[in-house]
């Protein structure tokens, strides 16, 4: 196989999530976090890379924006929101910090590959996609991923994240220049 069949094998398999995923509730994402004091996020592994990813462009747009677990994390308060990544809606650390927040009146928002778990139990809102992983049973219908383990679920997590960035880039009259004068230069 060469590399180029593989990437566009990949394009191919986020673009057919995307088109199966369940973004009913994503105007109510998008209000969230315009309307919100501050937005916490957070996500283990590789889906909680994917989250600091969509924090450091938030920060960049003007949003105050904390990473779960971070030292300089503050307490989350139910002025706050919480928007959790997790594929199996079961991984510990991010179930723990919605059960936290849950209990703080915090609204929280699960974006997950489960159809049901612990952490769409505990969120106000759930955002699908149906990305199969073999954490997950219920996709078996599901044209298996080509890809190892959650990265289906990883790449389409992102790219709906940044599609979030680009509206909120519109809506706010944000342009791309405020972000660069935005970027980090301690690197």
């Amino acid at each position: 196989m060469e590399i180029g069949q593989a990437c566009y094998m990949i394009l191919e398999e986020i673009s057919r999530t995307i088109d199966f995923a369940e973004l009913d509730n994503t105007t109510a994402l998008l209000d969230a976090i315009k309307g919100a004091k501050r937005v916490f996020v957070a996500g283990a592994g590789r889906s909680g890379m994917m989250m600091r990813s969509f924090a450091m462009r938030l920060m960049q747009v003007g949003i105050d924006t904390y990473v779960v677990g971070e030292t300089t994390t503050p307490k989350i308060l139910d002025t706050d929101i919480l928007i959790v990544g997790s594929g199996s809606g079961r991984t510990g650390g991010p179930l723990s910090y919605a059960q936290i927040a849950r209990n703080a009146g915090v609204r929280i928002f699960a974006i997950t590959v489960a159809k049901s778990s612990p952490l769409n139990e505990v969120a106000d809102v759930v955002l699908r996609l149906p990305a199969p992983t073999p954490k997950l049973h219920e996709h078996q219908n599901l044209k298996p991923s080509v890809q190892p383990l959650g990265s289906l679920f990883e790449q389409t997590l992102l790219v709906y994240l940044d599609a979030l960035i680009i509206i909120l880039m519109k809506d706010l009259g944000v342009e791309d220049d405020v972000l660069y004068n935005r970027h980090a230069t301690l690197e």
